[in-house]
Parts: structure tokens; C-alpha cells; sequence
């Protein structure tokens, strides 16, 4: 057992799987804040995503004149420009979305990505995915299914919204981990933050630029501390493991966005949510016990 300890912390898996849980809380929090900026205070999401990710990019001033200019030097530009195009497009459908439907259900429609980043990393990256990756994965998106229903009468055309940011966002993540055999996890984020800023602000003058004030000041700037940490984060996670096995834990942003919607909000879905949950908790507990299996074998 005191063996066993030390040996589990050093472990890819456990890094990889704690830094997208860690990256997953913050994003819960971060969709508390943007929910509440675009459905109680009506900001509008353009501008939402744009003061985000500006005040994002000032917080992270200081790690660039620690890093100097070194940060942003790349052989890679176009796929970090790609990357990032992909990321913008892929808030500006979330946002929209968010502002639509409940947070529950937007998150629920979101845990779809999986599919596009582990057949993305079959494809395009070359990563072995084998029958409990794929297992782990198609358990998650019954779990989303199960809790939204997508059958039922209340589901509507504009929850597709969340479908289409997975699809963009699935995108993104794999030309992230295709950066990380190249670039540092600081390189990466700042890239992003850096890039973020002036495509969202085109996006947000072209429908109507609004300069926040009070609570929704305070809330952006919450926001930005929050995705910044976040996107962080999951650079770490997609560099100590592959994207294919990280993914599932992903999953884990529902039930972390349900208990934060509860305790802001006051609501939760009703119906087979926690069933659902724990049909994503159980495989992607699962996945990660396959995972130590492998690394002990290999060692």
C-alpha cells in the first residue's frame, strides 16, 4: 500500500484524469457565470464571450512578461490560428445556446464531442483506440441520452446548438493535442488567449457591442479568471495523456454542472438524470482503472 501511494500520483493516467476532473469543475463554475450574465442580465452572448476571454487574456499579462516573447514563438502558427478559429466559433454556438436552453440539457448535448475527438484521434493522430476507449466513450453519450431525451416533446431545434460547439470544440482539441508533441502547455494557452481576443471582438461588434457595468462586470471578470484556469488546465491534461483516454472524463462536467446549477440556480432536471450520472462516473472510473492496469504492465 505505501508503495502503491507514491506510484499512483506519478502515474499518467491519475495526471491526466485529475487535471480534465480539475479543468471540468472550473468550466461548471464558468457556465454558472455565463448563464446568469445571458439569461437573468440579458448580456448578450457575443459580447459575453468577448469580454471573457479579454479579461482571460489581461490576467494572464503576467505570465507573458514572465515568459517574454519566447511564449509565442511557433513552427506551427496556422494550426494554433485553426485551433483557435475552431474554439471561437465553438463559444459563440455555446453561448448562444446557453442562453436558450437549460444548462443541464446544454451540457448533456455537449457530451457528444467525445465521439469527434476519438475518431478524430484515429484518423488524424494516430492513437490506438481500443474496445474499452470505445466502450467508456458510447457509455457516456447513452448517459447524455438517457438524461435529455431528445425524443420527448420539450427538445427543441435550438438544443442543437450545444451539438454543433461539440463538433467545433472536438476540433480544437484535437489540434491541441496535436500542439502539445510540439509546443509547451504556456505556448498553447496563450495562443489562444492572444487570438480569442480579436475574433471575438469582431463577432461581438457585428451584433452589437455592449460594454458591461456592475454585476455583469464583475461576473466577466469571474468569468475570465475561471477560463483562463480552465483552458489551462486542459492543455495539462491532453499533455500528459492521450486525448482518446482523457475525453471520457470529461463526461464527469455534467454532474458538476448540474450540483452548480442546483446550488446557484436552485433547479435540477428531473427525470433519469442521476441515473445517467452514474452510468458516466462508473465508466469513466472504470476507463481509469483499465489505464493503471497498462502503465503497471508496461513498468
Amino acid at each position: 500500500m505505501n508503495q502503491f501511494v507514491p506510484s499512483l500520483f506519478r502515474s499518467r493516467a491519475v495526471a491526466g484524469a485529475l487535471y480534465m476532473i480539475l479543468a471540468g469543475v472550473a468550466f461548471a463554475a464558468l457556465n454558472v457565470v455565463t448563464q446568469w450574465l445571458a439569461m437573468t442580465l440579458s448580456f448578450p452572448p457575443a459580447s459575453v464571450a468577448f469580454w471573457q476571454y479579454g479579461f482571460a487574456l489581461v490576467l494572464s499579462l503576467p505570465l507573458l512578461w514572465k515568459l517574454g516573447v519566447k511564449a509565442m514563438r511557433t513552427r506551427h502558427p496556422w494550426r494554433h490560428i485553426l485551433r483557435v478559429l475552431l474554439a471561437a466559433l465553438g463559444v459563440q454556438a455555446w453561448l448562444t445556446g446557453l442562453a436558450t436552453v437549460p444548462i443541464w440539457q446544454a451540457i448533456a448535448l455537449v457530451m457528444t464531442s467525445p465521439f469527434f475527438i476519438i475518431i478524430g484521434a484515429r484518423m488524424f493522430l494516430g492513437e490506438a483506440v481500443g474496445p474499452a476507449r470505445w466502450f467508456a466513450t458510447l457509455a457516456g453519450f447513452i448517459g447524455a441520452m438517457i438524461i435529455l431525451q431528445p425524443w420527448s416533446d420539450a427538445f427543441t431545434p435550438a438544443a442543437l446548438l450545444p451539438v454543433l460547439s461539440a463538433f467545433l470544440w472536438g476540433g480544437s482539441s484535437l489540434l491541441m493535442k496535436n500542439l502539445t508533441s510540439f509546443e509547451p502547455p504556456e505556448t498553447i494557452t496563450v495562443w489562444l488567449l492572444v487570438l480569442l481576443t480579436p475574433i471575438n471582438f469582431g463577432l461581438a461588434v457585428a451584433s452589437g457591442f455592449v460594454v458591461p457595468g456592475g454585476t455583469a462586470l464583475i461576473l466577466l471578470i469571474g468569468a475570465g479568471i475561471l477560463t483562463a484556469l480552465g483552458q489551462y488546465l486542459l492543455t495539462l491534461a491532453y499533455t500528459v495523456a492521450d486525448a482518446a483516454y482523457v475525453q471520457p472524463f470529461d463526461d464527469l462536467k455534467l454532474p458538476l454542472n448540474v450540483f452548480a446549477g442546483w446550488i446557484v440556480f436552485g433547479y435540477a432536471p428531473t427525470g433519469y438524470l442521476w441515473f445517467g450520472a452514474m452510468l458516466i462516473l462508473v465508466a469513466s472510473l472504470t476507463l481509469m482503472k483499465i489505464e493503471l492496469g497498462r502503465e503497471r504492465a508496461a513498468n
